[in-house]
């Protein structure tokens, strides 16, 4: 537990450009006391022990306005960024690198039980406000807009933004998952539908540029007198 636990300081410092030590991370960020309090109400709950799993969790929420089920499946370098609101429940799992922001919610869709929260694969990153609910699976390498709600299973490699959340784009390789780098997925789409715009103008106005002779044509025609 505590190898994880230093994946996780060392996931805050790699993805955070603020952070300046693990000292710091370890003191002062409410995600990584909610993820190292999870580990141990994780712990304690393999361990069939009662009621104390959701005490801690509980304690853990109250400090940190994060709340994860004790019995969620947390792979290592896992990040909550500016964690306040962020929801995971019991049956959610998360692989290993994965980064969410703040108001993210990985939750069900309504009293079903089983398996009923979502599952998501390495390296992922779910931006601030969205919603990734049911009991579906999204895939390694996946990068999730800001408020996007995200009912479908998405596979590998893909960018899905909007509600209910589409696929926008996929990628064939890896790419470069720092969030400090890595392009905002909502600016792709606007700028996406600024190509489209342009496009859509430049043949609006060849077509226009066709009909211009035939135009001046029937006007000319139409201000000769009739012999």
């Amino acid at each position: 537990m505590f190898r994880t636990i230093k994946s996780d300081i060392q996931a805050a410092r790699e993805r955070d450009p603020a952070a300046r030590s693990s000292l710091e991370i370890l003191l002062t960020y409410s995600g990584v006391h909610a993820v190292i309090l999870h580990r141990l109400a994780h712990a304690i709950c393999r361990k069939h022990i009662p009621l104390l799993p959701r005490i801690i969790s509980h304690l853990s929420r109250f400090v940190t306005g994060i709340e994860i089920h004790p019995a969620a499946v947390i792979g290592q370098g896992f990040f909550i960024d500016h964690g306040m609101g962020v929801v995971v429940g019991e049956t959610a799992e998360i692989g290993d690198h994965v980064t969410l922001y703040q108001g993210v919610t990985l939750g069900g869709t309504g009293n079903e039980r089983g398996k009923r929260h979502p599952t998501l694969g390495n390296h992922v990153i779910v931006g601030a406000g969205a919603k990734v609910l049911g009991g579906i699976v999204v895939g390694h390498h996946v990068r999730i807009g800001a408020n996007a709600v995200v009912l479908k299973t998405i596979p590998d490699h893909s960018t899905v933004v909007g509600i209910p959340g589409k696929v926008i784009h996929r990628r064939s390789e890896e790419g470069d998952l720092d969030h400090v780098k890595m392009r905002d997925p909502i600016a792709d789409q606007f700028e996406a539908l600024e190509i489209k715009i342009l496009a859509l103008k430049r043949e609006v106005h060849e077509k226009q540029g066709q009909n211009k002779p035939s135009q001046e044509l029937e006007q000319t025609s139409g201000d000769k007198e009739p012999d």
